[in-house]
């Protein structure tokens, strides 16, 4: 793929960063009212996690589980969807640490790709966990996690996003066993690290399947990329990373590391990967 083409998508990770705060400004409905803040991630380019933690104000006592939040709801503890949530704005945001969020089954649908909005957004919290079965769909970004550690995403669709996954100044996210499917990019990485992706079908999505900006020693194997200008994209600026054992078939360019940087200067490794055409040339197996 022409070089312009890539430019253009890391300029879109680097400019969601900026305007994914604009989606970030909780609507809450805690047992106390709460001022909105307005946050911005590009504020600190470097980690992105400009994003503040959330109110403080939500109540010391026991938190008993929450079976119908709301859109806009800042949520924590055990959460579990009861019902779809069809949502004008964003949908839920993570307000502590050790948060379950599970979709059971249920839709969450946004105002549209293009409405700067987010479906669940993580903002400096540790040990999240969201899973399905379930759906997230048209939102700006449908997972967003941002300056946090140990989110774990799993068994969800996601869908008809601008981008379905979304880790900015994070640690250690795992996004395994997903169906990422017909989004403008699948999984996206800025500035973060140790990030898992493993056995994920990650179909469809225009620009790539799975984009590295900034990133380090990630790890993404077993999954099934297909159908876009991209499979796997990295830039130079990404380094220490591990692509084994993956089918990336049916892209325009399968495996592209930094538009034809070789591997060993940014040291990334790539090994026993089916692929068919590769930027450089001999990262797919036999080829």
């Amino acid at each position: 793929m022409k070089r312009t083409i890539m430019s253009y998508m890391v300029a879109t990770i680097l400019s969601l960063t900026a305007v994914i705060g604009l989606a970030i400004q909780p609507t809450a409905l805690m047992a106390q009212a709460q001022t909105q803040t307005q946050q911005t991630p590009s504020q600190t380019a470097a980690s992105a996690s400009a994003l503040a933690s959330v109110p403080a104000s939500a109540s010391a006592a026991t938190i008993t589980p929450i079976t119908n939040p709301a859109c806009g709801e800042v949520v924590q503890g055990s959460v579990n969807l009861t019902a779809n949530l069809n949502c004008t704005g964003d949908g839920l945001i993570v307000g502590a640490d050790n948060t379950v969020i599970n979709l059971n089954g249920y839709t969450l649908t946004g105002p549209g790709q293009q409405s700067s909005k987010v479906g669940i957004v993580v903002p400096n919290n540790d040990n999240i966990m969201i899973s399905g079965p379930g759906v997230i769909k048209g939102f700006q970004a449908g997972i967003l996690a941002t300056g946090s550690n140990n989110v774990q995403i799993k068994s969800i669709i996601l869908t008809g996003n601008e981008i379905a996954v979304f880790t900015t100044g994070s640690t250690n996210t795992q996004v395994q066993e997903n169906i990422i499917k017909n989004n403008n990019l699948g999984v996206a990485s800025h500035s973060s690290k140790g990030a898992s992706l493993m056995s994920n079908l990650i179909t469809g999505n225009e620009l790539a399947g799975v984009t590295l900006v900034n990133t380090h020693k990630a790890i993404i194997a077993a999954n099934n990329i297909e159908g876009g200008q991209n499979g796997l994209f990295l830039d130079a600026q990404s380094s220490d990373n591990t692509i084994n054992m993956n089918n990336v078939l049916h892209n325009v360019i399968d495996l592209n590391n930094a538009n034809g940087l070789a591997p060993n200067i940014n040291v990334n490794s790539f090994a026993d990967n089916n692929c068919m055409v590769s930027n450089p040339s001999g990262l797919c197996i036999g080829r």
